[in-house]
């Protein structure tokens, strides 16, 4: 069984210069509750079939599953995925040992900005460039499965990032 330690930050300024690669994600969920969340995900001519588990209560740990997809596969399964599909750019951003992955949320989700990166213990140490912002770890708002249920647009004003 595969545990995920992340932690999440809200962006603030210039990243993308320290970028070295970026991609465009589509990301649909079959299922999304706070318990668990199936999703299908095309990154560029990639597939991937995707199940998490429900959060411990930091928010840091939770099971992951991950399953690579032919395209033309993650395509039918996107037909499956309840509404709300994500849209968004993910940019790649070295830090020492680390890669930060930072995904900047298209069409409903629009002005939100986030960052993340996974660990191997839940003490890590880790950079953290000038860009980052307030820590979202934990706050279910910002998981993706929930903005695609809630989408950024619908939040009030004083959620939204400056």
């Amino acid at each position: 069984m595969a545990i995920e330690i992340e932690r999440k930050f809200l962006v603030q300024g210039d990243y993308k210069s320290q970028a070295v690669s970026s991609a465009r994600i589509m990301q649909g969920y079959i299922s999304a509750s706070p318990e668990r969340s199936v999703r299908i995900r095309i990154r560029g001519n990639e597939g991937f079939l995707t199940i998490k588990g429900a959060s411990d209560a930091s928010g840091l740990n939770r099971y992951e599953f991950e399953q690579k997809l032919t395209l033309p596969d993650a395509e039918a399964l996107m037909k499956l995925c309840l509404p709300g599909v994500i849209h968004k750019i993910r940019y790649l951003i070295p830090a020492g040992t680390h890669t930060w992955e930072v995904d900047e949320f298209l069409d409903d989700n629009a002005g939100l900005v986030m960052a993340e990166i996974e660990l191997q213990h839940e003490n890590d140490i880790f950079p953290k460039p000038d860009w980052l912002g307030e820590e979202v770890t934990g706050d279910v708002r910002f998981y993706n499965a929930m903005l695609s249920k809630n989408p950024y647009k619908n939040w009030k004003t004083e959620f939204k990032q400056q």
